[in-house]
């Protein structure tokens, strides 16, 4: 899970290396990550597969609240 304080947005995603993921955001000309550069890491799960990385973000995006988001991270 990725925070911009320009944005005071959350970003959701999954990868298998988050590092180089950010990077990459940080990087990117196009999509919802390129409205800011200065996203950072807040919050990372592990899970053993992609499968249940994938679910587990869903039912993180469905929540559409940064209220839920931050009680789970611990801001």
């Amino acid at each position: 899970m990725l925070f911009s304080e320009k944005l005071h947005r959350y970003y959701i995603g999954s990868t298998q290396d988050v590092k180089e993921r950010l990077n990459k955001h940080l990087a990117s000309t196009t999509g919802f990550t390129s409205k800011a550069k200065d996203w950072n890491i807040k919050y990372v799960e592990e899970f053993d597969t992609r499968r249940e990385a994938i679910k587990r973000e869903n039912q993180i995006k469905k929540w559409k609240s940064s209220l839920m988001i931050e009680k789970l991270i611990g801001a």
